[in-house]
């Protein structure tokens, strides 16, 4: 793969975010998140704000059955108690006979045992999507012992490689969040580059994305997007919102209102102008 930036497929993968990003609000796709306690109401406020229909269903007997009648299906393993870890097999099994994306996002495995064997357990189950930060994404890989909890302590390139193994393991595609998100089928890396460091400072700025990607995998189908563009799409329009709250914020807590409204009020011309998309290895 060239080392230099490859424009064409950059500014497809812009169009593609704008595109999903229409139909999106246009299909309201139902989106079924199994997640962590601490980010619930926030997380389905940001699906909402974006224009999908959150759904937070996480009780065995009936996570299986609402995975195979969504849209898309997300996976966090924030506080992964008892019921939730047998919610999540349960869910993540039905999506799977139904054709349902789903995405997991493996937070804080690592040191902590239950939350790393259960991450390895999903991960097995070939989750269309993995998110995660640098040192989340070299534990599920097997290649470090995670971070600091929820925080990174290894920046994105240094989960480059461990990325692509488990693209390539699981048929993934994977998504490495940080201050330039990385993401790769295995083959392709894409490189963005838009967001604010206000996103670090809310709890749950990053299992909300989580669910976005949900969302606009569950979109993609009905456009012909592949898999890697729609993750793309949803961090492109993510972070883009994100500079917008940013910009009119005073800080952490009025930033986290006013990216509801930003996902509510950015239009799919301003991602594909201003999106910042790099494609190709280093």
């Amino acid at each position: 793969m060239s080392d230099l930036l490859r424009p064409s497929s950059a500014s497809s993968t812009a169009q593609s975010a704008a595109e999903l990003l229409e139909a999106l609000r246009t299909a309201a796709p139902l989106t079924h998140c199994i997640t962590n306690a601490v980010v619930t109401g926030f997380t389905a406020n940001v699906l909402l704000a974006v224009g999908a229909a959150p759904a937070m269903v996480d009780i065995v007997g009936e996570a299986g059955m609402f995975a195979g009648a969504a849209s898309g299906l997300l996976v966090n393993l924030g506080t992964p108690t008892p019921e939730q870890r047998a919610a999540s097999l349960e869910a993540v099994d039905a999506a799977t006979l139904a054709g349902t994306p789903w995405v997991l996002d493996p937070v804080a495995i690592g040191v902590l045992p239950v939350r790393t064997s259960l991450a390895g357990e999903l991960a097995d189950r070939r989750p269309t999507a993995i998110r995660g930060n640098a040192s989340e994404i070299l534990a599920l890989a097997g290649m470090s012992t995670g971070g600091r909890g929820v925080d990174a302590t290894d920046g994105t390139e240094a989960a480059l490689d461990a990325a692509r193994h488990l693209a390539r393991r699981h048929g993934s595609i994977v998504a490495v969040s940080g201050a330039v998100d990385l993401l790769t089928d295995g083959e392709r890396v894409l490189r963005l580059s838009n967001g604010d460091a206000l996103l670090t400072r809310v709890t749950g700025g990053g299992c909300a994305l989580g669910a976005v990607m949900a969302a606009f995998l569950g979109t993609a189908g009905a456009t012909g997007t592949g898999a890697l563009d729609a993750v793309a799409g949803a961090s492109l329009v993510y972070t883009i919102a994100a500079e917008d709250a940013a910009a009119s914020a005073s800080g952490p807590g009025s930033f986290a209102v006013a990216l509801l409204d930003a996902l509510a009020a950015v239009e799919p011309a301003e991602v594909i102008a201003r999106a910042h998309v790099e494609e190709g290895a280093r």
